[in-house]
């Protein structure tokens, strides 16, 4: 499977905020990577580099590489609504994604790794694709086996974020995708906009 594994720190600190949630070094040193960190100057950006760390953005927030989030991208386009939302919405739709969401893993890539590793049931049957696309109204769960993982308890007990289009029971330890997200749900600090402009030169 496919993955970005390089270092995420020095990604982050090149976009000016964590996309990869919490990081301490990132903390201590929120400047620009490189030699010259906060002494170099840069010049303007051109219109082009500007949409295209947009979508570099994207890509590494949702843990997506570019063939697949091209494809999402024409998914999104043949789609009904605007382009740009409508590609945010596929990204949260994702298994990997509302697992995160649900607070079932502490991050997208951890949330990846269980899904991969057969830990995760949509609508009661064993699904190990992160990528798969949930519906409104999937039922998403632990794997009964694997309710007892340390990994998926630390993180549910640090779970904080609640979300409109996610029900969340606790006991049962499942959620349900409700419903598709509004833009104004999706709480990524990403402009659409200028991936859509990107992909229509």
């Amino acid at each position: 499977m496919a993955r970005y594994t390089g270092p995420k720190t020095k990604i982050a600190r090149k976009f000016g905020e964590a996309i990869f949630g919490e990081d301490k070094s990132f903390e201590k040193r929120n400047y620009p990577p490189g030699q010259h960190g906060q002494n170099r100057r840069r010049g303007k950006k051109s219109e082009y580099a500007i949409q295209l760390a947009e979508k570099q953005k994207a890509k590494y927030t949702y843990g997506i590489l570019e063939r697949q989030f091209r494809n999402l991208f024409k998914k999104a386009t043949a789609a009904q609504g605007i382009t740009g939302e409508v590609l945010l919405q596929l990204c949260e739709s994702r298994l990997d994604n509302v697992v995160y969401r649900m607070g079932i893993a502490p991050s997208r890539s951890a949330a990846r790794q269980l899904v991969s590793h057969r830990h995760i049931t949509v609508n009661g049957e064993k699904v190990n694709i992160p990528s798969y696309q949930l519906k409104p109204g999937d039922v998403v769960a632990v794997r009964e086996k694997s309710k007892s993982l340390e990994a998926v308890q630390n993180s549910l007990a640090n779970a904080s974020h609640v979300y409109e289009w996610i029900t969340w029971n606790s006991e049962k330890k499942e959620g349900t995708y409700v419903s598709i997200p509004q833009r104004i749900q999706i709480p990524e600090n990403i402009n659409e906009q200028f991936i859509v402009e990107l992909y229509s030169k």
